[in-house]
């Protein structure tokens, strides 16, 4: 590697970087805020998990909930992606952060390698999250908007392949060695992006993952329990 070629830690978000799932919690507390009734919320995630049941591919349940927010205007689940992210603070006593995790992305930025976060969930939770803890970049699901709202459409998932897709592509226009970067993930879906660069590190215990964690070269983070 030369000394112009740079390198990055790659990170998925949800119970990788923050404890949650930022799609479900952020859909909770939106709702909430627009006056709905806690059983809004129970009915529209109850149809997600049962396609889940069903067998939906994660893909395909990740599409099916951006069509929960078809018509919504663009800049105020921005601005509702903010307060969500304070209001967090105040909910989760152990803090919104996987502490081992944050420890290490610090550690990236402070050798100098770039940040980026890679998610399936979109810039309203994911846009406070990255101006937190500093990310150069975000590689996430992209939801459709015209004329200032969501169609409910999205341009692809950012979930298994994609996300291995976005990192390598990423990389010439970045000008990043991959072999030289670090990824992060909890879920077997993470997979083809933990492959892409030469310094994976599953996060948790993901049964599928722990067979590579063991692998040479495979790096393994086991969050402590939460302090209650």
């Amino acid at each position: 590697m030369n000394s112009t070629t740079r390198t990055a830690a790659f990170s998925d978000v949800d119970e990788t970087l923050i404890r949650v799932k930022s799609m479900f919690r952020f859909l909770e507390f939106y709702l909430r805020g627009r006056g709905e009734p806690p059983a809004t919320f129970a009915r529209l995630t109850g149809e997600l998990r049962q396609a889940v049941l069903r067998g939906a591919a994660r893909a395909d349940v990740n599409r099916r909930y951006y069509r929960l927010l078809r018509g919504e205007s663009a800049r105020r689940l921005a601005d509702e992606g903010q307060r969500w992210f304070a209001h967090e603070w105040q909910e989760l006593p152990d803090g919104l952060y996987v502490p081992e995790v944050e420890e290490a992305l610090a550690g990236h930025r402070k050798a100098g390698r770039d940040l980026v976060l890679v998610s399936g969930s979109f810039f309203a939770p994911l846009d406070p999250v990255a101006a937190d803890v500093g990310a150069s970049a975000v590689l996430a699901t992209r939801p459709v908007i015209r004329r200032g709202e969501l169609t409910g459409e999205v341009l692809a998932p950012m979930i298994g392949e994609t996300k291995g897709r976005a990192v390598r592509l990423t990389a010439p226009l970045g000008g990043l060695d991959l072999a030289g970067s670090w990824a992060y993930g909890d879920h077997e879906s993470d997979l083809p992006m933990l492959r892409a660069v030469g310094h994976p590190v599953v996060v948790g215990d993901d049964p599928q993952l722990a067979v590579h964690a063991a692998a040479p070269g495979w790096g393994r983070l086991l969050p402590g329990p939460a302090r209650r």
